[in-house]
């Protein structure tokens, strides 16, 4: 329980109407959760307003509200809090409720279209594998230390990021590193934090049905550079068009990493196979199990981190040497008759891309069948491209569904096909049951063949008007392989 005034400290208040010495037991943004005694902040979504369900907030026990308009009637007892903007104030309310744990981390923020998941998870896994209690918040699993905790979203909400930095500090974890996703930035989910740095991988399209343009796209990602302070380190990929650009009016110390161009950390992929790839990564070679030159890159920027954070070069190199890849990234499996199967999150055109080009890149003469999908209710400007590019880089292609949401698969199959260059839709199949799309390109298949399951990586459902349906990609893989490929 804290005083009202703690809790609001470093807030940017208007207005007050009443006491601000009252104790608060909890803090809520939802109106359907607020308890006696609690604050409620009331936000503005994208879906529905906070303003709106004040007073029922107070009809639950609310005794204090801080919102960007107060009601004209503002009954005995209970405090208003005036404030320009609300989402900004709750970053703020939360780290000061949870006595502002990320001041007392190595929290790092790592940010980009595509890597997010891989860099943060490797990260959490380096520190681990050194005996130093670390902590992790992505898309697939939050974890304090090696304890999992449920993931339902990229970047929490700005209550539920200060809670688990707190049980973080608590368990003794000395770092921290989290994904921070464009949405979470543009809607101050990360207000309040203090980081220590915060690294760049790259930028392409994807989340404009919510930024509506690139530009704006762009300028959610950099806000995050702009908000770091001086002592921080701004850690950005070169090689790509807008990584020196997160870098304008950025205070803290600045840092590049790059493959192809002159940068503060530099490596070079020498040899990959499957099985993995020989860097040189400033001028040290080491052999890693990870795979492509996507994953050159996340390694690159790990390593680059970890000397920013006080490791040692070869402590670094030599922990990189023994990582492994993140769930649904590049996930290799074997049929016993040598097949492959690769499961992977790629699901935006570039991501596919660099997952193709990598495949092409290792394999010999054997034929490349991608599964892949778009999902519904998202960007739809991406699905013929998409399309072109599987269809273009590809043996064979099978559409099929991927989260199609309130759409009607069949809809976004015909989108994805329109990419598709006349010339190539021989061999383009369209199924729209993902499974049995599996189970078409495992019979398609040959011996040493590669099938690529591309879009959903870790994912283990497929969501279907508002339901999430149970379905494993390598579950389904694996299961097939041992049916038809034994």
């Amino acid at each position: 329980m804290k005083l009202l005034q703690d809790i609001l400290f470093g807030v940017e208040i208007l207005e007050v109407a009443g006491s601000t010495h009252a104790a608060i037991p909890n803090v809520y943004f939802d109106s359907r959760k607020v308890g006696k005694d609690a604050l409620f902040v009331a936000v503005r979504g994208t879906i529905s307003d906070g303003h709106e369900y004040i007073n029922q907030a107070i009809e639950k026990g609310a005794v204090a509200i801080v919102a960007e308009e107060l009601p004209l009637t503002k009954p005995e007892g209970l405090t208003y809090i005036r404030v320009n903007d609300s989402s900004k104030a709750l970053g703020v309310i939360a780290s000061n409720f949870y006595d502002n744990p990320s001041q007392k981390l190595n929290l790092v923020a790592v940010t980009g279209t595509n890597g997010k998941t891989s860099v943060v998870s490797l990260l959490h896994q380096f520190y681990q594998s050194l005996a130093i209690k670390t902590g992790v918040l992505s898309t697939i699993i939050n974890k304090i230390g090696f304890q999992e905790v449920p993931s339902t979203h990229t970047t929490p909400d700005a209550l539920s990021i200060n809670k688990l930095l707190s049980q973080m500090v608590d368990e003794g974890c000395k770092f921290c590193f989290m994904e921070a996703s464009s949405h979470a930035i543009h809607q101050n989910r990360i207000s309040g934090l203090q980081f220590k740095g915060a690294v760049f991988t790259n930028i392409t399209h994807d989340h404009l049905d919510y930024h509506k343009t690139f530009d704006d796209y762009i300028l959610a990602k950099k806000a995050l550079f702009d908000s770091l302070p001086s002592d921080a380190f701004a850690l950005v990929n070169k090689d790509d068009r807008h990584g020196l650009n997160m870098l304008h009016h950025c205070k803290a110390k600045q840092y590049t990493y790059a493959l192809k161009s002159s940068a503060d950390f530099k490596a070079k992929i020498i040899e990959h196979q499957f099985d993995g790839m020989l860097l040189n990564v400033d001028g040290k070679e080491v052999w890693t199990k990870l795979i492509g030159e996507f994953n050159a890159y996340n390694l690159l920027s790990i390593y680059a981190t970890t000397l920013l954070l006080g490791e040692d070069s070869f402590q670094s190199l030599t922990s990189l040497s023994v990582l492994t890849s993140a769930e649904g990234r590049f996930d290799v499996c074997r049929a016993n008759d040598g097949c492959i199967g690769i499961v992977d999150y790629a699901h935006t055109p570039d991501a596919l891309l660099n997952v193709i080009n990598t495949i092409n890149e290792i394999k010999n003469n054997q034929q490349l069948i991608t599964v892949f999908g778009c999902g519904g209710d998202r960007d739809k400007s991406k699905r013929s491209k998409m399309g072109q590019i599987a269809s273009e880089l590809s043996d064979r292609v099978i559409i099929t569904s991927d989260n199609p949401r309130t759409e009607n698969p069949d809809d976004i199959l015909d989108e994805i096909a329109q990419g598709v260059n006349p010339k190539h839709l021989k061999k383009v199949l369209s199924i729209s049951d993902r499974k049995e799309a599996i189970k078409t390109a495992c019979s398609l298949a040959n011996e040493g063949d590669i099938i690529l399951l591309a879009g959903k990586g870790h994912e283990k459902y497929q969501e279907i008007n508002g339901e999430k349906l149970a379905f494993d990609d390598k579950e389904e893989l694996k299961n097939t392989f041992n049916l038809l490929r034994k």
